[in-house]
């Protein structure tokens, strides 16, 4: 009797399977939408949970320089000494270092793929590095042995670099004529009261040697920034006695270069909430009898923990300053330096404020500021970053000054505090920075200046271009006409959806401060952020980073339509482009009441079209998806069905 019970039992599952299947089932499915985007499994060194791994290291290098500027030939002459740290688990035979003034020759790489027309990028052809008296010690054993090919230099050991903690140390004396154009990121802009000199990438600087790649050493070229370890510099630049100079990191000597005058002003601007001249328009290029008035002056930096540093140096400089307030009673020193030519309330006046008002908010909302000072330089640079100082351009006035004061400061969290490799993936540096970027310029002065990214579904003339390339490109790679999306305003568009429509502020901002305070002063990948944001949010986003950051396809939903019963309406949607997304309506009823509806994005794992069911008695007027149009959709046509 049992066994014929199983048997019934048997018989009545599958007829029910059989009824059930005959229900036609979507010919295709989009799995692979959904599907992982690249291989993300963890190891020793990088988790799986987008972390450090146990056995995580990443190797540093201190750096001791002294430079002398003449202002007669447009030169630095100067020596380094540079003390490496092998963290890393193998022995190194060689190291590499990056001499990037070398890009501005007419042989160099950078130079000769150059488009005859131009770009950004462009960069003088006299310059580059002579190099003397090198030498280079490890285990005890000095050699003299190096290979300079291009933008990088190869230094070779007589005995190699212990692994877990060995160190070595290069030296050297080196020049170079500066650029005049030094490719929108450093050079010479002369003015009336003198030259205004921004130098960076100034000094020879170790690749970076991780556990991906091994050594880091694509040349420089342009359109790709950065990628460095962190160490500790020491610096001292030598400039005219008229000049002032500013640098990354704090001033160790003012009483030395600073008259009385000035010293008393740099005081009373540490306590001061408003903007303090140091030195005033009136008082450009004077110096007293306390300091000298011939010759030259030494300017003495130090700058911890930190990627790189660079400096301006200038007789025409007004300089002013003001208190930055950090949490737990620390702060730091906000700085502007330009000419008179940028002087005015409408302009350069107010880049102390601004300069102020954009690390405060970022240390409050993300992250805290962990140097000590913050300067902003004017000169012929649209805007360019560098830990601790901006070169932003001297003609920049008002809403285009704040934009690039608050973009170049926001820099200082991505890629300063957060490491990554800027010459690779630029939209880990500058699409995560306008991002942050949106939020500062909405808190600025209760909303003087309009944030850029207000209307995501601006980008939609470059997301239905032809000639549109991936986020994933190289900067290198990239059309310079792409540029400004692939690596700012797609990547960002990408964060903000995320925050505002996918996953909710909540829990995208618990999320995203996790990966900034897990990867603080490391190298991420960026596996580890879509690791570390999926498993910090609870989501699966492989469908996301993988339409949007890692492709050419669009977000396009639509509403087909409604059909009534006697309980309610199915209201049809659709995905006409490929990528995915949550749905959001808002149902508008003719009585005047609403009611808005949320479907995940598992909806589309089946397919492409969609029903839901309604149960209401009452008559549908409307019904749209996205209504606060938080979506880059390309195509607002076919958001609405409406009875009208």
């Amino acid at each position: 009797m049992r066994n014929l019970k199983s048997y019934f039992f048997i018989v009545t599952v599958l007829c029910s399977f059989m009824t059930w299947a005959q229900v036609p089932e979507a010919k295709e499915n989009n799995q692979q939408n959904f599907d992982e985007l690249m291989y993300r499994q963890g190891s020793a060194f990088r988790t799986a949970s987008g972390k450090p791994g146990a056995e995580y290291w990443q190797n540093s290098a201190d750096y001791q320089i002294e430079v002398t500027l003449d202002d007669k030939t447009h030169k630095i002459t100067g020596n380094i000494e540079i003390e490496y740290t092998n963290n890393s688990p193998e022995t190194l035979d060689f190291m590499w270092l990056y001499l990037e003034q070398n890009r501005f020759t007419d042989s160099s790489r950078g130079t000769l793929t150059t488009p005859m027309r131009g770009n950004r990028y462009n960069g003088d052809v006299e310059g580059g590095y002579t190099v003397s008296n090198f030498s280079a010690k490890s285990a005890g054993q000095t050699s003299n042995k190096y290979l300079i090919n291009d933008t990088r230099m190869q230094v070779f050991f007589d005995k190699p670099i212990k692994a877990n903690g060995g160190k070595a140390t290069v030296k050297m004396n080196f020049s170079y004529k500066i650029p005049v154009e030094g490719m929108d990121r450093m050079g010479r802009l002369d003015v009336e009261q003198g030259t205004i000199y921004a130098l960076a990438q100034w000094f020879p600087k170790v690749a970076v040697f991780d556990d991906v790649v091994g050594w880091n050493t694509e040349p420089y070229l342009g359109a790709g920034e950065f990628y460095v370890d962190y160490g500790n510099y020491d610096y001292k630049v030598t400039a005219p006695y008229n000049h002032t100079v500013v640098g990354s990191g704090e001033l160790q000597n003012p009483k030395d270069v600073l008259t009385k005058k000035q010293l008393e002003r740099w005081e009373k601007a540490k306590e001061s909430n408003e903007t303090v001249y140091i030195v005033k328009p009136s008082e450009v290029g004077e110096r007293s009898s306390n300091v000298k008035n011939n010759g030259m002056l030494t300017w003495h930096f130090k700058m911890e923990n930190t990627r790189d540093v660079a400096f301006a140096s200038s007789p025409a400089f007004i300089w002013d300053a003001a208190k930055i307030n950090l949490s737990e009673g620390k702060t730091g020193l906000a700085q502007s330096a330009y000419p008179k030519e940028s002087d005015g309330e409408e302009a350069w006046t107010r880049s102390t404020e601004y300069s102020k008002e954009s690390v405060e908010f970022y240390s409050k909302n993300y992250f805290e500021y962990p140097y000590t000072s913050a300067v902003n330089v004017a000169a012929d640079i649209g805007g360019m970053e560098y830990p601790g100082l901006n070169f932003c351009s001297w003609k920049s006035k008002g809403a285009s000054l704040w934009g690039v004061t608050d973009h170049e400061f926001g820099h200082n969290w991505f890629p300063m505090i957060v490491g990554s490799n800027e010459r690779r993936y630029a939209w880990m540096d500058e699409g995560f920075n306008t991002f942050i970027n949106h939020y500062s310029t909405l808190a600025f002065n209760n909303g003087e200046y309009p944030a850029s990214l207000g209307n995501v579904r601006m980008l939609k003339s470059y997301l239905t271009s032809e000639n549109r390339e991936g986020i994933d490109n190289y900067p290198d790679v990239t059309n310079l006409r792409n540029l400004g999306y692939t690596a700012y305003y797609k990547p960002a568009a990408g964060l903000l959806m995320l925050r505002e429509y996918i996953i909710g502020p909540e829990r995208f901002d618990y999320a995203f401060k996790s990966y900034i305070k897990t990867w603080a002063f490391k190298h991420p990948q960026p596996s580890d952020f879509f690791n570390h944001m999926e498993n910090a949010t609870g989501e699966n986003l492989s469908w996301f980073w993988k339409g949007w950051f890692y492709g050419t396809e669009n977000i396009d939903i639509a509403v087909n339509g409604i059909e009534k019963n006697e309980k309610g309406y199915l209201i049809k949607i659709e995905k006409v482009e490929e990528i995915p997304v949550p749905v959001r309506l808002l149902v508008k009823m003719n009585d005047g009441s609403s009611e808005k509806i949320n479907l995940p994005v598992e909806i589309w794992q089946r397919g492409d079209t969609w029903e839901h069911f309604i149960e209401t008695t009452k008559e549908i007027k409307s019904v749209e998806f996205d209504p606060e149009k938080k979506l880059a959709d390309v195509n607002g046509q076919n958001d609405m069905w409406s009875k009208e």
